[in-house]
């Protein structure tokens, strides 16, 4: 498990109003697709890509375009939605799937309860949505579904992380070898006696939809 930690002033700035406790539900979304769009200029800096020409005003120019298959961008239900659109004003011709997990909050354990992906998922990079990286099950339940229905290339998003859940994430996917690279707006100090990251910013589906 690759980790990268974004270094970057306006990253820091997002991330530190999205913190605030004060800072409105309207305001948090706006301000996590806009650090969302961030995180995934560098996510995406493996990107796979094949030679084209196109025709200037002026001259044909050598470029690039996306590969096919197309990326895939999947959010984890339901607080990844909330990353989803910051995703793809980046990559706009990417395709979306989706996977609904829920944490057990007494056993801290996740479960799946839907999906909605491509049965074959051969030859697809993958970029999975979820803001927060706690204990880690969840995450890695999400990235061993896309692994076994074949996809060779996963890039996680989170905006803050765990030092237990870098831990726990990296031990669950140890067996896969399967190229994977976590992409991070901060890495905070620990875990909390419930599993929640501190400092932190609270629950981000709470903070982004409301409490349901």
């Amino acid at each position: 498990m690759d980790v990268t930690v974004i270094d970057h002033p306006l990253v820091a700035h997002k991330l530190t109003a999205l913190r605030d406790v004060e800072t409105d539900s309207p305001t948090f979304r706006r301000l996590t697709e806009e650090l969302v769009t961030l995180l995934a200029y560098e996510a995406t800096r493996e990107v796979r890509v094949t030679p084209t020409t196109v025709q200037t005003p002026v001259a044909p120019a050598d470029g690039v375009r996306l590969a096919l298959p197309k990326p895939l961008v999947v959010p984890i239900l339901r607080a990844g939605l909330g990353m989803l659109e910051g995703m793809t004003r980046l990559v706009p011709t990417a395709e979306v799937g989706f996977v609904g997990m829920v944490r057990n909050e007494e056993t801290l354990e996740p479960s799946t309860y839907a999906e909605r992906l491509p049965e074959d998922l051969s030859g697809r990079q993958c970029y999975v949505l979820d803001p927060m990286l706690a204990t880690g099950g969840t995450l890695a339940a999400a990235v061993r579904f896309l692994v076994d229905r074949g996809a060779d290339h996963i890039t996680c998003i989170c905006l803050l992380a765990a030092p237990e859940g870098i831990e726990r994430l990296t031990q669950l996917l140890d067996d896969l070898h399967v190229p994977c690279t976590l992409v991070l707006a901060g890495l905070d100090e620990r875990l909390n006696e419930k599993g929640y990251i501190v400092p932190g910013l609270g629950d981000a589906g709470d903070r982004l939809y409301g409490v349901v």
